[in-house]
């Protein structure tokens, strides 16, 4: 049956998009047993711990309100650890509402507070926490805010007692090292237990532009000592260090080009391939050792397989199954590999891999139709050709739908999808918001711009200097290559993005006449006051190498500003804010507001109190499809089946 683009029927709608949003997280073994989060967007978007039990049940272990989730550098770190005690499961885990530690034992009542509330509100901070029982601690990252201001902190390695004396006594918690650098890793204890590794980093760098390896030896009682830096530095990535079995100390470093695998300093599979990535949260793994010598890897080119090393002949095999993406939670048991793995028609899962027999199955968090999968869009992995004849990398997700065509001659509307980070990549899998769209005759095409991880050292750093240029330009290449071939209708393009996607969605707006309107999600508008102070530690002086210093290049950060070309702003544009945003915060967006006022713009601003940076919870996210598909509808010209909610644009 022949139906406009934009009108086609689509049992996908935003309450459903909302429900299958998010992914499993931070899986692990609590002996034998698989554990994990996992969101509930239903529930006020906290984060479930679940386990998978030995009969094969799932089951969430902390009911509502507890949150698993860490805010160490505003955007976590692993949140739990367990162990088995005498037979039974000992869970430590980070609560989001406090920020303490807990430890929690099934059958064992509520769980106990191991760490003190802070003075500064939510400033006491922990992630990858370890236990060890024979010192009756958990060594972990704390992060401890000492004044109101987001730079008011500082890192360091700690021990926490496990009998919860610290839950009202700071001073028990037991500091590891003085402070040495601004940001630190988790702490990873050799076989031995004589030896412990971890990462640092200092300001300005951000941890995919340089870090350093750092081992310490382990005195009797339980202090590190004898600090020495084995690998890294200021132009070279250290992105993960573990221990293999045997001692050996093993490590992901970039300084080929590409982020790969070293033992010792040796090579043990040299490829143009990343086998890791940014290091966006603490406790992130792309590998991990198996006790038979084996490593489980997490490595490509673009897509990122789960595979398993063999680090005498540099022989990788991949698993088989639907799964053509593997995020970047990795854990290992015995002879068993878990990991999160997702395919173009298979959202996120827990997969299990034996490797003794070489099979790989969902065991958690499965995949489940909620619609006929006749309506997933099929999408297209591709290189397009960028200013200076550069490869651009995206995936185009065509409109589809198994009973309806458009008329003849019709072109559909396509909505550019900038990913944030910058320093990031969007994965090619299975998104029922990407469905959400396609499904009623809209295309998508998400932009693995310059400077998106996954393809290289030299791929990442185009965006050096560049955001505002590189990213524009990239995501413009698409979108006029889409329309040049015939694929998309020139006059009716689009684009949208959250965070740095945001800027880049602002910034295309502001500074091309590609397309007719925009989404701007939580972004990055005034670069003058995104920085220190004004954002979270993190990524405060994260505009040195995306723009430059600021002492040196003032005027770069006026002119690659959006708020500072408000006035060549004539798209209409949706705005989505959560009030409650420590990185990019109101403010951010409030100014732009204030840049087009009474120019006669059409556009809408939506705020979301209790929200932060992504939204979490199912309301926000249905309002904010439910607005997004509006303010295609009005400007495309489209008629949605069935109707949404009518977005009123102001001016």
């Amino acid at each position: 049956m022949q139906q406009p683009y934009g009108s086609w029927p689509s049992p996908i709608d935003a309450a459903l998009a909302a429900a299958h949003d998010g992914q499993p997280e931070w899986v692990g073994f609590v002996g034998d047993e698989v554990w994990w989060t996992e969101p509930r967007p239903a529930e006020g978007g906290r984060r479930a711990l679940v386990r998978r039990t030995a009969e094969g049940a799932e089951e969430s272990v902390l009911p509502a309100p507890w949150n698993v989730r860490s805010r160490v550098i505003e955007y976590g770190g692993r949140p739990w650890t367990g162990t088995v005690r005498d037979g039974a499961p000992l869970v430590v885990f980070a609560n989001f509402a406090d920020q303490r530690l807990y430890r929690w034992e099934p059958g064992g009542g509520e769980p106990r507070p191991l760490t003190p509330v802070s003075p500064v509100d939510g400033g006491l901070r922990w992630a990858e926490p370890r236990v060890d029982l024979g010192r009756g601690e958990v060594w972990c990252v704390l992060e401890e805010f000492t004044g109101d201001g987001p730079d008011d902190v500082r890192r360091v390695l700690a021990a926490v007692p496990l009998d919860g004396s610290a839950a009202d006594d700071r001073a028990a918690v037991r500091e590891l090292l003085p402070e040495r650098h601004r940001f630190v890793t988790g702490p990873r204890l050799s076989p031995d237990g004589r030896r412990a590794a971890w990462l640092a980093w200092d300001h300005p760098r951000m941890p995919w532009d340089g870090t350093e390896l750092l081992v310490a030896e382990v005195g009797d009682d339980g202090a590190l000592h004898t600090v020495r830096t084995v690998a890294g530095g200021p132009e070279e990535s250290v992105a993960q260090a573990e221990w293999s079995a045997d001692g050996a100390l093993l490590y992901a470093s970039d300084r080929s080009g590409w982020w790969n695998l070293y033992r010792d300093g040796d090579p043990l599979c040299p490829r143009e391939e990343e086998f890791a990535g940014p290091l966006w949260k603490l406790g992130l793994n792309w590998f991990a050792p198996l006790d038979n010598g084996l490593i489980a890897v997490v490595h490509g080119r673009g897509a990122a397989a789960l595979g398993i090393l063999d680090p005498e002949s540099g022989e990788v095999v991949d698993a088989a199954g639907p799964w053509t993406e593997f995020g970047s939670s990795l854990a290992v048991h015995g002879e068993r590999v878990v990991a999160v793995g997702a395919g173009p028609r298979t959202g996120p899962e827990v997969v299990e891999l034996d490797t003794r027999i070489g099979r790989a199955r969902a065991i958690g968090a499965r995949h489940r139709d909620a619609v006929d999968p006749a309506y997933y869009p099929a999408p297209e992995s591709r290189v397009f050709t960028g200013p200076g004849g550069r490869e651009v990398h995206a995936h185009v997700y065509p409109p589809h739908h198994p009973g309806r065509t458009a008329p003849d001659g019709e072109l559909p509307p396509y909505v550019v999808w900038a990913h944030g980070g910058p320093t990031g990549r969007v994965p090619c899998v299975l998104d029922l918001e990407i469905a959400y769209f396609t499904s009623r005759g809209i295309g998508v095409a998400e932009v693995n711009y310059g400077g998106s991880t996954g393809y290289g050292r030299a791929y990442r750093e185009r965006l050096r200097g560049q955001w505002g240029v590189v990213d524009v330009e990239d995501c413009a290449a698409v979108a006029l290559a889409l329309a040049e071939e015939g694929t998309a209708d020139r006059g009716r393009l689009a684009i949208r993005g959250g965070s740095a996607g945001g800027w880049t969605t602002a910034a295309s707006l502001t500074g091309t006449d590609i397309y007719a309107c925009g989404t701007i999600i939580y972004p990055v508008l005034d670069l003058a006051t995104w920085g220190p102070g004004e954002t979270h530690d993190f990524e405060s002086r994260y505009l040195e190498s995306l723009i430059g210093p600021l002492a040196e290049v003032p005027e770069r950060y006026a002119e690659r500003s959006p708020t500072t070309h408000a006035d060549r702003l004539t798209a209409p544009f949706l705005l989505l804010q959560g009030l409650d945003d420590v990185i990019c915060p109101p403010a951010q967006s409030e100014r732009l507001l204030a840049g087009i006022e009474g120019r006669g713009v059409p556009h809408a601003y939506l705020t979301f109190e209790g929200e932060g940076h992504g939204f979490r919870r199912a309301d926000t996210m249905v309002r904010a499809l439910e607005a997004e598909l509006s303010l295609y509808a009005q400007v495309f010209g489209l008629d949605p089946t069935p109707a949404v909610p009518k977005l009123e644009l102001g001016t």
